[in-house]
């Protein structure tokens, strides 16, 4: 309780008066694959600037590797173990009527509550939290039984646009409302969140961000491979045996593999020119200084790591690991970095503290607050991540400072894997059966309890 009420009186004296607006950014499928964070290759001017102005935090993790299950979890600050979300097809509020979405707990509090894009997932929106920009859900009860799956053939490719095309892509009109919002809301209180599909498979992006890259610079992975694999000494459901994106029941061929690494780098730099014109929109209508700004990715990606070409059902560091950054006018760690290990259901309570209101009941998430003072402050909480395999073999992992820790199944009765990610960020060696990390793999898997 002392550790609520000291977060409140940070939070309060500077920006409950001042009646701070929110601009929630979100990118699909992206991976911290950015110019901020150390990828010299990847043109991101936008999203790099925003961190120079706010806290990037360099290792945030969310809880699930697929859309609807990070959303919702994010979007209500819990586990999906507590929400109930393990899919794309079902719907967290049926079973949980009660709980109050970030966008609805900011309209309930007096702000305007805007959407424009990919916020939860398609389809299944909280239609009731949102002033303007509500899609109205096409299904009853907790799951979309409507739902006819991905079209393969067109997500297995990449996508040119021309002006046209561009025109008419759906992030282009996300965009454009959001300075609509901006525009017509820029003298009350607004919380807006604002979502952009791509990188998300296929991979898009105008021609002329197509053009700043050269397929033959671009480097692959060290353990880049034609197809999905577990590694020798990795279980078997590490790496499920086929690609859910791309390269879909074919080979990735060197070549090939660049020219998609291409494609989705253009697509990056794409999403980093939207971002761009929306916070140039934000700056040109004097908002900035009283506007918090949040940018975030909803899951990780990879991109032939262990040939491996999606997010689905990886509990690799690969998978979790997101782009997350917070801008907060007026905190003292603005400019730099924090090296703390955070969850992406944070973000919840984090944003509730910094605009004075009430904290919710029942978040699992802990306030970001300190960090945006002190980005290196004492901070000894791990992220925990799960997924779930066909036949509800349930996989769940926890990352600390040094470790990652993952299990299938009860107890880890079908596989577990031990890494270093400190001695071995490519994730190459499997440690767990070592008598010599005995401890720390009791220890590891003690903190997963959190997720029952």
């Amino acid at each position: 309780m002392r550790f609520l009420i000291a977060l409140s009186l940070l939070a309060s004296p500077l920006l409950a008066a001042d009646k701070m607006n929110v601009l929630f950014l979100m990118s699909d499928d992206m991976r911290p694959h950015l110019g901020c964070y150390g990828n010299q290759q990847v043109k991101t001017p936008n999203i790099y600037a925003l961190a120079k102005a706010g806290v990037k935090f360099e290792r945030a993790y969310v809880q699930y590797p697929l859309c609807n299950p990070s959303r919702a979890s994010m979007l209500t600050g819990r586990y999906p173990t507590k929400t109930g979300v393990l899919d794309n097809l079902t719907w967290w509020g049926a079973a949980h009527p009660d709980w109050r979405s970030l966008p609805a707990w900011f309209k309930q509090h007096g702000y305007a509550s805007l959407r424009c894009g990919k916020i939860f997932h398609g389809g299944i929106d909280d239609t009731a939290a949102w002033h303007e920009g509500a899609d109205e859900r096409k299904f009853e009860g907790a799951v979309n039984t409507k739902h006819k799956g991905q079209d393969k053939n067109k997500s297995d490719q990449m996508i040119v646009l021309d002006e046209a095309g561009e025109a008419n892509h759906g992030d282009t009109k996300t965009r454009l409302k959001a300075i609509d919002y901006l525009e017509r809301h820029k003298d009350q209180p607004f919380f807006l969140a604002c979502g952009f599909t791509k990188p998300h498979s296929p991979p898009t992006a105008p021609k002329r961000f197509f053009d700043l890259y050269d397929p033959k610079d671009i480097p692959l992975p060290p353990d880049f491979a034609p197809r999905p694999a577990a590694p020798a000494g990795f279980p078997a459901p590490s790496i499920p045996a086929r690609n859910g994106d791309l390269f879909i029941e074919r080979d990735a061929t060197p070549d090939a593999a660049k020219e998609m690494i291409r494609a989705y780098h253009a697509s990056l730099t794409w999403v980093d020119w939207n971002v761009g014109e929306v916070l140039a929109a934000l700056d040109r209508l004097k908002l900035r200084d009283k506007t918090i700004v949040v940018f975030w990715g909803d899951h990780g990606y990879h991109l032939g790591e262990k040939g491996k070409w999606s997010k689905h059902n990886s509990l690799f560091d690969t998978g979790t690991h997101v782009p997350m950054i917070i801008h907060a006018p007026g905190r003292k760690g603005n400019g730099t970095a924090s090296p703390r290990i955070v969850e992406a259901l944070d973000i919840y309570p984090t944003l509730s503290a910094l605009c004075g209101l009430p904290a919710q009941e029942g978040l699992q998430g802990d306030s970001l607050v300190p960090l945006l003072e002190n980005p290196a402050a004492a901070w000894d909480r791990p992220a925990l991540s799960v997924t779930k395999l066909n036949g509800n073999l349930l996989g769940r992992t926890v990352r600390t400072d040094r470790w990652r820790y993952a299990e299938w199944g009860d107890g880890g009765e079908q596989g577990a894997m031990l890494i270093d990610e400190q001695n071995d960020p490519d994730e190459l060696k499997n440690l767990v059966s070592d008598p010599a990390h005995a401890e720390i793999v009791k220890e590891l898997k003690a903190a997963l309890d959190r997720l029952k």
